[in-house]
C-alpha cells in the first residue's frame, strides 16, 4: 500500500523482473556466490560485491516498486538468512535504509538517493539501535546537535553501526540543543572527514557484518540529508516496517535448523524422535510466523495501537523460534553439529544476535509492558 502511494507521487524504481523472477535470482546468488563465503563471512571477510549483486538483481527494491510489499523484502532477506544470516542482516540494513527514503518527506533526497540503494550503488546501515532504545527509556542519545544556517552541527560517538564502510551512509538521530524533546533525523556520509569508523571487538559472530563505533566530531549535516526535523513522528512511522523486515533473518536461519534435522533423519531418527522439538514441530512454527508477519506487512502504515503491538509480538516470537529452532537443531545434529565445520554451530551462534539485535528480546518485553493491551 506505501508503495503504491510513492509511485502516485513519483516514477516508480525501474523493474523489469517480477517478485518471483527477483527470487529466484536471489536463490541463485545464494548457491553459487554466497554459500561458499558464509564461512569466510562468519570469521569477518565483509562481502560487498555479493551485496552488490543482490542489488542488481533487484533484491533491495522489492518493497519500494510499484506493487511492491515488505513482505517481498522479507522472502528476499529469508533466502539470504537460510545461507548466512550475517548477509541476511546486512540485506536488513540495505533494505530499512531505503525503507527510511521511501517514509521521509525530503523529496529531493528520496529522488537523488533512493534508486542508489536500490542498486546499491550506495550501501549502508540503519544507525538506529542507541534511539530505539532511548525512545523507551533504556538508554540516552549519543549524538547531539545543534541547529546551525543550512542544517546541523553534530557530535558523539554511536558503539555499533552495522553494514558500513568508508563510502556508505546510515541513519542517525540527534538530540537538538535547546529542544531536547525534539530529536531530528538525518542521513550520515561516512566519507565525512568529520565521521571516524572505529573497529569493533570481535563477536561471537557476524564479524562480517561491516560494523564499527563510529565518531562524529562536529559534523555538518546539511538540510538536503535531513529525513525528518521532528524525529519522533517519523520514527512512529516507520517502525513497523523496521521491525517487521528483521523476520527474514529469523525465517532464514530456522528453515535451515529444520533442514539439518532433516539432514541427520536418516541416521539419527530412532534416537532423536525422543527429543522435544521434531520437524513438523518446527515446521507448523514456521508456517505460523510467516503468516502472521505476512499479513502485518500487508498494513505497515496501520497507525493503530493494537496492530503495532502485534507486530511487537511477532518479533519477539521470531527471536524466541529462532534460538529453539537453533537448539534443537544442535541437539538433532549432535557431535557432528558441535565441531567447527559444521553449520549447525554457526547457526546457533547467529540465533542469538537474532534474538539480541535492537529490538532485542528484552526491550520487545519491555515495550509489550508498555503498550497498549
Amino acid at each position: 500500500m506505501l508503495a503504491a502511494t510513492l509511485a502516485a507521487t513519483e516514477p516508480a524504481i525501474p523493474a523489469e523482473a517480477s517478485p518471483a523472477e527477483v527470487l529466484a535470482e536471489v536463490a541463485r546468488i545464494c548457491a553459487s556466490d554466497l554459500a561458499p563465503a558464509a564461512r569466510a563471512i562468519d570469521e569477518g571477510a565483509y562481502p560487498g560485491d555479493i551485496l552488490r549483486s543482490f542489488a542488481r538483481a533487484g533484491a533491495f527494491g522489492l518493497h519500494a516498486r510499484a506493487g511492491g510489499s515488505l513482505n517481498d523484502a522479507v522472502a528476499a532477506m529469508t533466502a539470504m538468512s537460510q545461507t548466512c544470516v550475517s548477509t541476511g542482516f546486512m540485506a536488513w540494513c540495505q533494505n530499512t535504509l531505503a525503507w527510511y527514503l521511501m517514509m521521509s518527506d525530503n523529496a529531493a533526497l528520496r529522488a537523488r538517493l533512493l534508486p542508489k540503494v536500490v542498486s546499491g550503488e550506495v550501501l549502508g546501515g540503519t544507525g538506529l539501535s542507541n534511539p530505539m532504545k532511548s525512545f523507551f527509556g533504556i538508554e540516552t542519545l549519543k549524538l547531539r546537535g545543534k541547529r546551525v544556517d543550512g542544517g546541523y552541527r553534530v557530535k558523539g560517538l554511536l558503539p555499533w553501526v552495522s553494514n558500513l564502510g568508508p563510502d556508505h551512509y546510515f541513519g542517525a538521530v540527534f538530540a537538538l540543543e535547546g529542544r531536547e524533546d525534539q530529536p531530528v533525523m538525518a542521513l550520515i556520509d561516512c566519507a565525512d572527514p568529520a565521521v571516524t569508523l572505529k573497529p569493533c571487538e570481535p563477536f561471537l559472530a557476524m564479524d562480517g557484518t561491516g560494523t564499527y563505533g563510529v565518531q562524529v566530531r562536529d559534523l555538518f549535516i546539511p538540510d538536503d540529508l535531513v529525513l525528518a526535523h521532528e524525529a519522533m513522528p517519523f520514527v512512529k512511522k516507520m517502525r513497523a516496517g523496521f521491525i517487521l523486515l528483521q523476520a527474514g533473518m529469523a525465517f532464514g536461519l530456522m528453515r535451515d535448523c529444520l533442514a539439518m534435522i532433516g539432514e541427520v533423519e536418516g541416521q539419527l531418527g530412532h534416537v532423536n524422535r525422543f527429543l522435544p522439538m521434531q520437524a513438523d514441530d518446527l515446521a507448523n512454527e514456521i508456517k505460523a510466523l510467516e503468516a502472521e508477519v505476512a499479513a502485518l506487512c500487508a498494513s505497515p502504515d496501520d497507525p493503530s495501537p493494537g496492530y503495532f503491538r502485534r507486530v511487537v509480538a511477532a518479533r519477539l516470537a521470531a527471536g524466541d523460534a529462532s534460538v529453539a529452532a537453533a537448539h534443537a537443531a544442535m541437539l538433532h545434529c549432535g557431535a557432528r553439529g558441535y565441531v567447527a565445520a559444521h553449520r549447525c554451530q554457526r547457526r546457533l551462534r547467529e540465533s542469538y544476535f537474532v534474538a539480541i539485535v535492537t529490538p532485542a528480546t528484552k526491550q520487545l518485553r519491555l515495550m509489550l509492558d508498555q503498550l497498549p493491551a
